[in-house]
């Protein structure tokens, strides 16, 4: 094939994305839905199934749905999914490969979704190699829908120790996310924090470990709070 500079892959992956955008609903995704509902989806990038951070986003979602009924949640596990980051670099998939990224994108373009909260565990002080590839094929919902511009956004970091770089991670995701226009959100009041920082080594798992679910819960509980006001709406319920 021949010679495909970046920019000009950028380009044609841009103009894929509308096609799906076109396919799944309303090119106007930050239009509400006529039913009032608001949907909040947590995104899993753990490479393991129902493991420490899909329970711990769980978590986070139901304290969510606890801020109002008209807050609906969606949790989507990444775990078993192929996601081939090179796409996003202009590199093609090769003949027969599978791509699982495609499947997720009118999801995320959904009208609905007014709040995004990634999930990750601590691989030596970084989010996974999953979640990595994830963000960069998200450049798909950038130009020129601008799916995700101005919708809430909260990071989860799951580490193995209880400091272990979890703050360090959720930085490097909230910078991917600044990208696509989220307004970023952090844990709130009584203690406003970047974002839910965990331990999964806390005896009896991460549902033991206490101040990691305050900052799960309280970052639920916000992404929620900010979903609804961007979503015009300045009371709770």
């Amino acid at each position: 094939m021949p010679d495909v500079t970046r920019r000009d892959f950028v380009r044609k992956s841009l103009a894929a994305g509308a096609v799906v955008s076109v396919a799944a609903g309303p090119a106007t995704a930050n239009t509400p839905s006529s039913d009032g509902g608001i949907r909040i989806v947590a995104v899993s990038c753990s490479p393991r199934k129902g493991k420490s951070t899909a329970t711990t986003l769980q978590v986070c979602l139901d304290a969510a749905k606890e801020v109002s009924p008209r807050i609906e949640t969606e949790l989507i596990e990444l775990a078993g999914l192929k996601i081939n980051g090179n796409v996003a670099a202009g590199v093609p998939l090769e003949a027969g490969e599978r791509d699982d990224f495609p499947a997720l994108v009118p999801k995320l373009k959904d009208p609905r979704v007014r709040g995004l909260i990634i999930g990750t565990p601590v691989y030596f002080g970084n989010m996974s190699s999953l979640c990595k590839a994830f963000l960069e094929r998200c450049i798909v919902l950038y130009q020129p829908d601008y799916a995700l511009s101005n919708k809430a956004a909260g990071v989860v970091a799951v580490g193995g120790t209880r400091n272990g770089g979890q703050e360090a991670t959720i930085q490097s995701v909230q910078m991917s996310l600044f990208c696509q226009e989220m307004i970023l959100v952090g844990n709130g009041r009584p203690g406003s924090r970047l974002g839910a920082t965990v331990w999964s080594g806390a005896e009896g798992g991460v549902l033991k470990d206490e101040f990691g679910m305050t900052t799960t819960k309280t970052l639920g509980r916000r992404v929620a709070q900010i979903a609804l006001q961007l979503a015009g709406s300045t009371r709770p319920a």
